[in-house]
């Protein structure tokens, strides 16, 4: 039976190396996989994991309706595979509830839960609302405890507490943090700017 399944973690957590690894699992069993992403990742049209494994990936557009597409070009697919799930719209996770439901496709969906400031992503509130499955993928903080928040820093390594929700980074802007770790940091980067306001 077709699922929608939501499977999340912080960064550095695997997701896309899981991503990638599952739909080698589906095509090793002749099945046909349609992988996809959001185009708000405009970094490649590859799906790429940070352990160096990558495949191309169809390109979703923020006003696309994947039902259409599917109609359209699709139609001999077995599985659905979403990279970077937190990006979709609303309205395309809803689209692919239809998949599940209508066409007996089961989605398998990887991405972030939140944002660097703990504040879900609408793609991922609404996969939490209307996901058959979801599991997370655990991966921890440098002080060993189970990474939850994605922290952004910028150039030059402080801790970004304002600003866009979507910042496109891996690495070298992001860093998956536990809950304690993060408020740490937070508040002495906010005393610090509080020292150089206070200095001026």
């Amino acid at each position: 039976m077709a699922k929608l399944y939501f499977k999340f973690g912080a960064m550095g957590s695997s997701k896309t190396a899981q991503a990638l690894m599952t739909k080698f699992n589906y095509e090793e069993k002749d099945k046909t996989v349609w992988l996809m992403k959001p185009s708000i990742d405009t970094r490649e049209t590859e799906v790429t994991s940070r352990v160096g494994l990558h495949a191309p990936a169809y390109i979703i557009s923020p006003a696309e309706n994947l039902i259409d597409t599917y109609r359209r070009d699709y139609r001999k697919i077995d599985v659905i595979i979403v990279d970077e799930c937190q990006f979709l719209t609303e309205e395309q996770v809803d689209q692919l509830r239809v998949f599940v439901d209508e066409y007996g496709i089961p989605v398998l969906c990887f991405g972030l839960r939140a944002d660097f400031q703990a504040k879900l992503f609408p793609g991922s509130k609404r996969l939490f609302e209307i996901a058959d499955s979801i599991t997370e993928i655990k991966s921890i903080c440098s002080c060993g405890r189970k990474a939850i928040v994605n922290v952004r820093f910028d150039d030059s390594g402080e801790i970004i507490t304002e600003g866009d929700q979507v910042c496109i980074g891996g690495n070298d802007r992001y860093v998956g943090m536990c809950y304690k770790c993060y408020t740490e940091r937070k508040k002495a980067h906010e005393a610090k700017l509080k020292m150089e306001q206070l200095t001026k």
